[in-house]
């Protein structure tokens, strides 16, 4: 007859000490940060959430948190407190390094990767030779954005809005998926629940361009879902190539709400800063969606939506300092 053998926390405490010892150091030299395997070995035998809390933040992990790795560490024993303690350990060892473009955080509010995006001056407006281009984007001009900002890798997963605000509106369901179907009034609040904002019109666009002045960022079926590859759904966020600045779904997948009113540019565009009118009847969105033709799916390219509308095809990310 086979005996399964089951460690304690206690044993398993000793073993993690012993393991210390057999890298070559004693047992009060700082354990090295966790691995994932480490974490879910640990869980797995026996030792609670609570202890491993205090291990996490005393010698920090050395993995970003993420969809697959949180599922793996729940499934293991894991709680919101060890998740978010994971999450915030990381956070301090990005938050060490210089902001860089493309350098990445994770929000241990919602669980997801954020990107620095740095300061600088663009083109907003329809690209050159752009023969898409409608009067809503006309005429192009010269943009500052003078501070760098940190902006969603990805637009807000269906499981991070479900962390912040414990529903899920989306007609499509996955955990990694999109969340779509949010009124604008709901990505705001979303964003302000985890110490941020909805982008500008011109930070978004800055960001997607990241650094291009073409009206796409690469070819448009390495980059985006959109009406002629999508199958009519939406997909697993970041699965498609990113932009220069790692950001990935600026284009297709979903529309993106944006902090601005809608109106049309006109030679009096703000140079710095803009922020759009002061009032208006639609709030603008950027991006296209899975369910939009390839004229959609570009950088330049304008949309506008009632705020209090629900939309199959309107997702969001959220911007911070």
């Amino acid at each position: 007859m086979k005996h399964t053998l089951t460690l304690g926390p206690f044993v398993f405490l000793c073993l993690l000490v012993l393991s210390v010892v057999v890298r070559g150091q004693s047992p009060q030299a700082k354990h090295p940060p966790y691995a994932l395997p480490e974490v879910l070995e640990a869980l797995n035998g026996g030792i609670s959430p609570k202890q491993f809390v205090t291990l996490i933040s005393e010698y920090g992990v050395d993995f970003r948190l993420n969809d697959e790795s949180e599922n793996k560490i729940r499934a293991a024993g894991g709680n919101d407190s060890l998740v978010i303690a994971i999450a915030k350990s990381f956070k301090e060892k990005i938050a060490a390094t210089p902001r860089s473009p493309g350098g990445t955080k994770i929000n241990p509010k919602d669980g997801l990767t954020y990107v620095w995006i740095p300061p600088g001056t663009f083109r907003m407006g329809c690209s050159t030779e752009d023969i898409e281009c409608d009067d809503s984007e006309k005429p192009a001009h010269d943009v500052t954005i003078s501070k760098g900002f940190w902006m969603g890798q990805t637009t807000v997963t269906q499981a991070g809005y479900k962390r912040v605000i414990g529903t899920k509106p989306s007609s499509f369901h996955g955990d990694s998926l999109p969340v779509e179907s949010v009124t604008w009034d709901e990505a705001r609040t979303y964003c302000t629940a985890v110490g941020m904002r909805l982008p500008t019109e011109a930070e978004w666009e800055y960001a997607a361009r990241a650094g291009s002045t073409a009206s796409r960022y690469g070819d448009i079926d390495a980059i985006a879902w959109y009406a002629d590859n999508s199958g009519k759904q939406t997909h697993k966020v970041g699965q498609k190539q990113p932009n220069a600045w790692k950001l990935y779904d600026m284009l297709g997948n979903v529309w993106q709400w944006t902090g601005d009113w809608f109106n049309d540019y006109d030679a009096k565009s703000e140079a710095h800063d803009p922020t759009g009118p002061t009032s208006g009847q639609y709030r603008a969105l950027r991006g296209g969606s899975f369910f939009f033709f390839s004229r959609f799916a570009r950088v330049s390219r304008r949309g506008w939506n009632v705020p209090g509308e629900r939309y199959i095809g309107v997702g969001f990310r959220c911007v911070g300092e």
